[in-house]
């Protein structure tokens, strides 16, 4: 009974110990944990909610406690404009979002991103590492953003629609989701729609009730939040790139010590490398399941959406001028180079 009596006592010490938010390090010290919150609009079946599950668990594991990543998914906390500002106002916190949100405190980000610049993710992925875009990131941090990584693609997005759509006359009267960025919003209206702001999570319900015709996004979204359960017509305008960046507040980065910093940059370069692999195996996987569950896919009139979209590049008075030429030139070398 005394054993017993001793076991008990031990444990609840231990629990008191952890409830007290310390941990123990290999030499006996107390370890304080770091709680940083991670935000993203992808919901738990989306590939990148998978792999950034990974990412949280494996930095965690090798903080030994030092640091505590916690996973909010699916936009159960602020996404989009309002997690920006949780970077940028200091809090511990890292967002998962489209580059376009960074495009509202340095606009040339939203250049580099701007439509039909992309054949396919390898000239995205080697734009990010050019002089040009590592010259973005450093205005970011002006701004007290530290940019972990632009390099979380999640696809080509393309119509998903009540009807077939072929070429831009086809969009003409279709209210479409967008996300609240006048990059999307230009793009979709250049293209023959009319582009309606809203959170992603509220497009399901928007949709059953005809509030929107349809939205905009890749396979992976399309299959992943089960958006072929309301509209069933899926037309390949591929006229934006699904990217996501990875960002923190410099703040917040400059506290933790290298250690930390190091295992939070070299577990994101692992969780992008897993997000893009499965990305491209699931591509043509989902799009099979999409076919299984009733969805047509048409091929679009790519010229002449093309076309239509070109003015977008014109639209953005506060671009660098010149930015746009200098894009293509980059995209120049990097198609000769391959």
């Amino acid at each position: 009974m005394k054993k017993l009596l001793v076991l008990l006592l031990v444990l609840a010490m231990s629990l008191t110990m952890i409830a007290c938010g310390g941990e123990k390090a290999a030499g006996g010290e107390e370890v304080k944990t770091r709680v940083i919150k991670v935000s993203t609009k992808f919901v738990d079946d989306e590939q990148t909610s998978k792999s950034l599950k990974k990412v949280v668990e494996a930095i965690n594991e090798r903080s030994e406690g030092s640091l505590d990543l916690q996973l909010f998914t699916g936009g159960i906390l602020p996404i989009g404009k309002d997690s920006m500002e949780q970077v940028v106002k200091g809090a511990d916190w890292i967002s998962v979002d489209g580059v376009n949100f960074l495009g509202d405190y340095v606009p040339d980000y939203n250049a580099i991103t701007g439509p039909f610049l992309y054949q396919n993710f390898d000239q995205y992925l080697a734009m990010t590492q050019t002089d040009l875009v590592k010259g973005l990131n450093a205005q970011a941090a002006e701004h007290g953003i530290k940019v972990l990584s632009l390099d979380w693609v999640f696809g080509f997005r393309s119509m998903m629609t009540n009807k077939p759509i072929i070429t831009p006359a086809d969009m003409d009267g279709l209210n479409i989701r967008v996300p609240n960025s006048q990059m999307y919003t230009f793009t979709l209206e250049a293209m023959g729609g009319n582009p309606i702001a809203m959170p992603f999570p509220d497009t399901y319900a928007a949709i059953q009730q005809g509030v929107i015709d349809g939205i905009e996004g890749s396979i992976l979204t399309y299959y992943g939040t089960k958006q072929y359960e309301n509209v069933k017509e899926y037309s390949l305008t591929n006229h934006l790139l699904g990217v996501s960046a990875v960002s923190i507040s410099t703040t917040v980065w400059e506290s933790l010590t290298e250690e930390q910093r190091t295992i939070i940059s070299e577990e994101f370069e692992k969780g992008m490398q897993d997000n893009l692999a499965e990305t491209k195996r699931l591509e043509g996987e989902y799009l099979d399941l999409l076919k299984e569950n009733g969805v047509t896919v048409h091929e679009v009139d790519s010229q002449a959406f093309m076309d239509a979209a070109a003015p977008v590049f014109e639209k953005f008075e506060k671009w660098t001028p010149g930015i746009y030429d200098e894009i293509i030139k980059e995209l120049d070398k990097i198609k000769a180079s391959n």
